[in-house]
Protein backbone atom coordinates (compact mmCIF):
# COMPACT_ATOMS: atom_id res chain seq x y z
CA UNK A 1 0.00 0.00 0.00
CA UNK A 2 1.50 3.53 -1.09
CA UNK A 3 1.94 6.16 1.27
CA UNK A 4 -0.99 8.55 0.21
CA UNK A 5 -3.23 5.46 0.32
CA UNK A 6 -2.35 4.81 3.93
CA UNK A 7 -2.61 7.94 5.22
CA UNK A 8 -6.32 8.19 3.54
CA UNK A 9 -7.44 5.10 5.34
CA UNK A 10 -5.87 6.31 8.71
CA UNK A 11 -7.18 9.39 8.20
CA UNK A 12 -11.14 8.22 7.16
CA UNK A 13 -10.54 5.64 10.42
CA UNK A 14 -9.49 8.59 12.54
CA UNK A 15 -12.09 10.91 11.81
CA UNK A 16 -14.90 8.71 11.55
CA UNK A 17 -17.25 10.49 8.57
CA UNK A 18 -19.65 7.05 9.99
CA UNK A 19 -21.02 9.20 13.35
CA UNK A 20 -20.39 6.65 15.64
CA UNK A 21 -21.04 6.58 19.39
CA UNK A 22 -18.67 5.17 22.04
CA UNK A 23 -18.75 2.20 23.34
CA UNK A 24 -19.02 1.57 26.94
CA UNK A 25 -15.59 1.59 27.80
CA UNK A 26 -14.42 4.33 25.65
CA UNK A 27 -13.95 8.04 27.42
CA UNK A 28 -13.98 11.63 25.74
CA UNK A 29 -11.16 13.42 27.14
CA UNK A 30 -9.42 16.86 26.45
CA UNK A 31 -5.95 17.42 26.04
CA UNK A 32 -3.95 19.58 28.06
CA UNK A 33 -0.91 19.51 26.76
CA UNK A 34 1.89 17.53 24.31
CA UNK A 35 4.69 15.20 26.57
CA UNK A 36 6.14 14.24 23.65
CA UNK A 37 6.95 10.41 22.13
CA UNK A 38 3.22 10.24 20.96
CA UNK A 39 2.46 10.90 24.74
CA UNK A 40 -0.05 13.22 25.85
CA UNK A 41 -1.43 14.99 28.88
CA UNK A 42 -5.24 14.95 29.10
CA UNK A 43 -8.31 15.45 31.72
CA UNK A 44 -11.43 13.43 31.99
CA UNK A 45 -15.01 15.34 32.89
CA UNK A 46 -14.06 14.45 36.27
CA UNK A 47 -10.82 16.67 36.55
CA UNK A 48 -8.44 13.27 36.53
CA UNK A 49 -5.35 13.93 34.37
CA UNK A 50 -3.79 11.17 33.17
CA UNK A 51 -1.41 10.32 29.42
CA UNK A 52 -2.76 8.28 26.70
CA UNK A 53 -0.74 7.52 23.74
CA UNK A 54 -0.99 7.97 19.77
CA UNK A 55 -1.44 4.19 17.97
CA UNK A 56 1.33 3.58 15.67
CA UNK A 57 -0.66 4.05 12.80
CA UNK A 58 -1.79 7.17 13.23
CA UNK A 59 1.78 8.95 14.30
CA UNK A 60 3.02 11.12 11.14
CA UNK A 61 -0.62 11.30 9.75
CA UNK A 62 -2.56 13.01 12.39
CA UNK A 63 -1.98 15.93 14.76
CA UNK A 64 -3.23 16.92 18.18
CA UNK A 65 -2.97 19.94 19.89
CA UNK A 66 -3.77 21.41 23.44
CA UNK A 67 -7.82 21.70 23.91
CA UNK A 68 -8.75 19.30 21.30
CA UNK A 69 -11.40 16.98 22.31
CA UNK A 70 -10.40 13.35 21.60
CA UNK A 71 -11.85 9.73 22.06
CA UNK A 72 -9.08 7.09 24.39
CA UNK A 73 -9.86 3.54 24.93
CA UNK A 74 -8.02 2.08 28.64
CA UNK A 75 -5.36 0.13 28.39
CA UNK A 76 -4.50 -2.76 31.01
CA UNK A 77 -0.41 -2.74 31.45
CA UNK A 78 0.27 0.87 31.62
CA UNK A 79 1.03 2.78 34.93
CA UNK A 80 1.34 6.17 33.75
CA UNK A 81 -0.40 5.57 30.15
CA UNK A 82 -3.58 4.94 30.98
CA UNK A 83 -5.49 5.14 27.14
CA UNK A 84 -5.06 5.01 24.03
CA UNK A 85 -6.09 7.58 21.19
CA UNK A 86 -9.14 6.00 19.12
CA UNK A 87 -11.11 9.11 17.60
CA UNK A 88 -9.32 12.63 17.22
CA UNK A 89 -12.81 14.95 17.65
CA UNK A 90 -14.28 17.35 14.93
CA UNK A 91 -17.04 19.92 15.25
CA UNK A 92 -19.30 17.70 13.55
CA UNK A 93 -18.49 14.94 15.34
CA UNK A 94 -18.81 16.98 19.04
CA UNK A 95 -22.46 18.39 17.54
CA UNK A 96 -23.75 14.56 17.23
CA UNK A 97 -22.13 13.53 20.46
CA UNK A 98 -24.58 16.55 21.94
CA UNK A 99 -27.75 15.80 20.20
CA UNK A 100 -27.59 12.24 21.48
CA UNK A 101 -26.50 13.36 24.59
CA UNK A 102 -23.23 11.64 24.63
CA UNK A 103 -21.52 14.45 25.30
CA UNK A 104 -19.80 15.40 29.07
CA UNK A 105 -21.63 18.55 30.52
CA UNK A 106 -18.52 19.27 32.36
CA UNK A 107 -16.91 20.00 28.85
CA UNK A 108 -20.14 22.24 28.03
CA UNK A 109 -19.30 24.20 31.10
CA UNK A 110 -15.99 24.91 30.12
CA UNK A 111 -16.70 26.88 26.92
CA UNK A 112 -19.50 29.00 28.62
CA UNK A 113 -16.82 30.54 31.00
CA UNK A 114 -15.15 32.25 27.87
CA UNK A 115 -15.98 36.07 28.02
CA UNK A 116 -15.88 37.87 24.71
CA UNK A 117 -15.74 41.72 26.81
CA UNK A 118 -13.20 44.67 24.62
CA UNK A 119 -11.30 43.90 28.03
CA UNK A 120 -10.29 40.65 26.58
CA UNK A 121 -9.12 42.15 22.98
CA UNK A 122 -5.35 42.39 22.47
CA UNK A 123 -3.46 45.69 22.27
CA UNK A 124 -0.41 45.87 20.37
CA UNK A 125 1.92 47.81 22.41
CA UNK A 126 4.38 47.78 19.57
CA UNK A 127 2.72 51.02 18.11
CA UNK A 128 1.96 54.37 19.68
CA UNK A 129 -1.76 54.87 20.13
CA UNK A 130 -2.76 57.73 17.64
CA UNK A 131 -5.68 58.73 19.17
CA UNK A 132 -4.42 60.00 22.77
CA UNK A 133 -6.81 62.56 24.33
CA UNK A 134 -5.44 64.99 26.69
CA UNK A 135 -6.63 65.42 30.09
CA UNK A 136 -8.93 69.05 29.83
CA UNK A 137 -5.96 70.62 33.15
CA UNK A 138 -3.07 70.27 30.54
CA UNK A 139 -4.90 72.32 27.57
CA UNK A 140 -5.53 75.25 30.04
CA UNK A 141 -2.35 75.64 30.95
CA UNK A 142 -1.93 79.12 31.02
CA UNK A 143 1.97 79.25 29.32
CA UNK A 144 0.61 77.81 26.38
CA UNK A 145 -2.32 80.40 25.73
CA UNK A 146 -1.89 83.06 23.02
CA UNK A 147 -3.46 86.07 24.92
CA UNK A 148 -0.10 86.46 27.62
CA UNK A 149 1.41 89.19 25.90
CA UNK A 150 4.70 87.47 25.16
CA UNK A 151 6.26 85.83 21.87
CA UNK A 152 7.61 87.33 19.01
CA UNK A 153 4.94 89.38 18.43
CA UNK A 154 5.88 92.34 20.24
CA UNK A 155 7.00 95.47 18.48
Amino acid sequence: MSKVTKRKHVMNEALWDDYELPKENQNVVKVLKSKGNNLHEVTTPSGEEYLVSMPTKFRKNIWVKRGDYILVEPILEGDKVKAEIVKIMNKDSIKYYKENNVWPKEFNEAKKEIKTDEDNIFVNTNRKNVNVYESDSDSSDPSDSDDDGGGDNDK
